[in-house]
């Protein structure tokens, strides 16, 4: 008999495995949600209307020139870009994009707000203020649901249902958008401006999630993390809520954090009393984090020590 070690799982490739989708198989190995959400705190949001290819502002209808240009200089104000398209378009309706709509996100506790505008050539997406003092604010909310087939399978086969049963009731409200991370937990989606990132969401619980959260609700069953805190933050908080039961978008605020020796130290505020966290990490037994990949790697998971 063979013995398979962590050493030997490692060193496998996926040529030696049964092939299934990520999304599937990190289902099945119950990874955890809690401290999974990118950071982000500002985001712009471009509406590219036509196929995006690997990545979704280089290998579209932009010149790539462009897109690397936009990605550079979000990157460079600490900004996220995203690409965003309407769902259930036809190819002509599409390729007809004449202008380019756009808005600026701050996902910040506090600061929360969505400014939109129109960029009616695309070079002029080049010169969009990014300090939040152009384009008209707004108070309507954005659902925005990752479907960027062309970087994992998942994102379409899990994302399109989710976004299709928002576009029917939500259809304003509504985007298909490209990678937002963790493709294994497909399918993902971001609610603005508060910036909440969940994953594994079903198509027929969407509903259920946005309806929380013009509430003012997070559904703590899907929720990666708001992505304005930093990973350890976000599980700091994904702790605190299910030992309250508080599921309140504002109900923590981030205090302090602190890494030490053993871990992390996240202190929190719940309505004037401080809640201290104390968060460990592990790695996991060795995993394909995608679709695509080939080699299994441990990934980093957070773990509650204690709450005080």
């Amino acid at each position: 008999m063979t013995v398979r070690t962590a050493a030997t799982v490692a060193a496998t490739t996926v040529t030696d495995l049964p092939w299934r989708p990520c999304s599937d198989r990190s289902l099945e190995r119950d990874d955890p949600l809690p401290g999974t959400a990118g950071l982000g705190e500002r985001w712009l949001l471009v509406e590219i209307e036509s196929a995006w290819g690997e990545h979704a502002f280089f290998t579209s209808a932009l010149d790539v020139r462009l897109g690397a240009g936009i990605v550079a200089r979000c990157e460079a104000a600490g900004i996220r870009p995203l690409a965003i398209r309407r769902t259930r378009l036809r190819a002509d309706e599409r390729r007809a994009q004449t202008s380019w709509r756009w808005a600026l996100v701050d996902a910040r506790p506090g600061r929360t707000s969505i400014r939109w505008g129109r960029a009616e050539a695309a070079e002029d997406l080049l010169t969009i203020p990014l300090d939040g003092s152009a384009g008209e604010e707004s108070d309507a909310p954005l659902y925005c649901v990752c479907t960027h087939a062309r970087h994992d399978q998942c994102c379409a086969v899990r994302g399109r249902p989710v976004v299709e049963a928002l576009a029917r009731t939500h259809p304003e409200e509504t985007w298909e958008c490209s990678h937002l991370g963790g493709d294994r937990f497909a399918a993902t989606m971001v609610l603005f401006p508060h910036g909440l990132l969940y994953g594994r969401v079903a198509a027929a619980d969407v509903e259920t999630v946005v309806q929380r959260y013009a509430s003012g609700l997070v559904d703590e069953r899907y929720l990666r993390g708001r992505t304005s805190l930093s990973t350890v933050a976000q599980a700091a908080e994904a702790y605190a809520r299910e030992g309250s039961g508080d599921d309140r978008i504002d109900a923590y605020s981030l205090v302090t954090e602190h890494a030490h020796p053993h871990g992390w130290t996240v202190e929190l505020d719940h309505d004037g009393e401080r809640v201290v966290v104390e968060v460990g990490e592990r790695l996991s037994a060795p995993l394909l984090s995608t679709c695509g990949a080939t080699v299994p790697h441990r990934v980093r998971e957070y773990e509650l020590r204690s709450i005080a």
